[in-house]
């Protein structure tokens, strides 16, 4: 994982193959987000994500989930806290989807402000339906603070996955481009918004998705 300047923007490269959300991982996101926080007390900034290859982010790590008991409520706990962080930030964020996101992939998708998303290759999807396995409270809160009643029923419901454009027309992204023009089509739209107030920002976003945020803390 790096975290780079480009202009005004930080740019955090997941770049661990298939971006599971291991402890390590996770770890390694939060304090990226804590040095982008502190960057914006001393200069206009923005975060923009992206992944490598084929994905995005492939959500949680099985074996955490299979251990059962305190340690995968802990780890839950812990990757739902990565989110209320991302979605509370104190600077614009967007998330250039290169590829596959599943699951809390996409979830830490949703949790940016923007998301801008391959047009040709990729899917987004809340596989847990087919895997047997039930949205964490504060999961289930973020996708239905960041999409439409009938998207959420459509996502969470039946498992669907969506390609670029078809998650444009869902509401799931708010643009798609192609592979070659999608990092710097993420860029652009994060500069063009870097210099917000951070601590504004920061309380007005916890105040429009106080349930999801309170949901997601525990």
């Amino acid at each position: 994982m790096t975290l780079e300047r480009v202009g005004d923007v930080s740019l955090l490269r997941f770049n661990d193959n298939e971006n599971r959300f291991t402890r390590d991982w996770l770890d390694a996101v939060d304090h990226a987000l804590d040095d982008v926080t502190a960057q914006a007390s001393v200069t206009p900034t923005a975060l923009v994500t992206v992944g490598t290859a084929k994905f995005y982010s492939n959500g949680l790590n099985v074996d955490e989930l299979a251990a059962g008991g305190e340690q995968r409520d802990s780890y839950l706990a812990t990757v739902q806290r990565l989110l209320a962080k991302l979605l509370t930030l104190g600077v614009p964020t967007v998330a250039a989807i290169n590829g596959h996101a599943f699951g809390a992939g996409a979830m830490l998708a949703l949790a940016h402000d923007f998301r801008i998303m391959n047009a040709e290759k990729g899917f987004l999807c809340f596989p847990e339906i087919d895997l047997h396995l039930s949205f964490a409270p504060g999961m289930a809160r973020l996708i239905q603070a960041k999409t439409t009643p009938a998207t959420a029923v459509e996502a969470m419901t039946t498992g669907r996955r969506y390609g670029g454009p078809d998650a444009a027309a869902a509401g799931l992204v708010d643009a798609v481009a192609a592979p070659e023009e999608l990092l710097n089509s993420a860029v652009a739209r994060a500069a063009s918004l870097a210099g917000k107030d951070a601590a504004t920002l920061a309380a007005i976003k916890t105040e429009m998705f106080t349930v999801a945020v309170a949901a997601l803390r525990g």
